[in-house]
């Protein structure tokens, strides 16, 4: 029996960028979209305001540290940082080279790439062909130089590991056509620089996508039910309210309480699985009326659902007993753990109470 262990993935873009600048406007954030959030329809709870940390800049070192204080007291383990490489470039890197380079804050990490093509479309329907940044996979060399440009973090003693191996994610591993040579590569190469290997995860739908997921050699299948697009048939049509704001693209929605009733049923902890759950979700302040709503999240739902699946795979070593936490910070999607003015810091206390109570 063991309490399990919460890595909680975090968003490292509330800094601007050169490219952000150019893409969107001179200064664009995340926060820019979540500050200019409306209500979509009666009782839809927008915008989301920070409370703690405020509208922080990443840039920021004391900003890092409180918010490790606060993962802290919801008894998070480590972060798990969005990493992005496309083919040779980095973005959105500056906040994890700052951490990796300065030695703080002194908490534990481990790496998650998005390895998916950025296309203006998910954020900007006029614009559905506009391809951001397109992912590619040029092959061994250029895996070669994507361990190589992560050595330091790779060789970082805060680094996550499990049995022995660094952690490492992979957002859409079933859209990487060679799996095998990314895999080989790396474990060669870390075996070649003092590390026993990788304990590589791939984030995914549902078992039946997790079953997949193992089947291309990956240690573990982090099992989402987040994936909101791919569950929600449900829009939202309130006749008075849509006539009133002129709206004709109704957003799609899905209750909390639905959500999780689904997580209960159909998540086993399988060999090999790993869950992965969330407080909330709200994609409208990225996406609009095109938005993707969890409805009703409350911290005392949260707190049943964390409750529920720490039972369900507390009979795991506690070293293998992973539960990936979505998200930290994803405030865009309204997926997050930080204080809010709406509810403060209980989604963190529910949290840890549910920590407490595994036996």
């Amino acid at each position: 029996m063991s309490k399990p262990r919460l890595i909680a993935f975090y968003l490292p873009q509330f800094y601007p960028t050169k490219e952000n600048d150019e893409w969107w406007q001179p200064g664009f954030t995340e926060w820019t979209n979540v500050g200019r959030a409306k209500p979509l329809f009666p009782g839809h709870h927008q915008p989301k305001v920070p409370a703690d940390l405020g509208y922080y800049d990443l840039r920021v070192p004391e900003t890092r540290e409180k918010q490790v204080e606060l993962a802290k007291e919801a008894g998070i383990e480590g972060f798990c940082y969005w990493h992005y490489w496309f083919a040779g470039k980095r973005l959105l890197d500056r906040v994890f080279r700052e951490v990796v380079e300065s030695g703080k804050p002194d908490f534990p990490f481990c790496l998650c790439w998005a390895n998916h093509s950025w296309l203006k479309k998910v954020w900007d329907p006029t614009k559905p062909n506009t391809m951001l940044m397109e992912q590619t996979y040029p092959g061994e060399k250029d895996f070669t130089d994507h361990f190589y440009e992560m050595l330091p973090a790779f060789k970082d003693p805060r680094y996550m590991k499990c049995n022995g191996k660094l952690i490492f994610g992979i957002f859409a591993p079933l859209d990487m056509p060679n799996m095998d040579l990314f895999k080989s590569t790396w474990n060669r190469l870390a075996k070649e620089n003092g590390i026993e290997g990788f304990w590589f995860f791939g984030l995914c739908y549902g078992m039946a996508n997790g079953e997949k997921v193992i089947a291309k050699g990956l240690d573990a299948a982090c099992v989402d039910y987040m994936q909101m697009q791919n569950i929600i048939t449900n829009p939202i049509k309130d006749f008075l309210w849509h006539v009133v704001r002129k709206i004709t693209c109704f957003p799609k929605y899905m209750t909390y309480s639905k959500y999780v009733k689904d997580v209960v049923k159909y998540f086993h902890p399988k060999e090999k699985m790993i869950p992965c759950i969330g407080p909330n979700f709200d994609h409208s302040p990225r996406s609009g009326n095109r938005g993707v709503i969890l409805f009703g999240s409350t911290p005392q739902k949260w707190y049943s659902l964390c409750r529920y699946i720490f039972e369900k795979v507390k009979f795991r070593l506690h070293e293998d007993n992973i539960v990936i936490v979505k998200s930290w910070n994803e405030w865009g999607e309204g997926n997050y753990l930080e204080p809010d003015l709406q509810y403060g810091k209980d989604y963190i206390k529910a949290t840890q109470k549910a920590l407490d109570e595994v036996e």
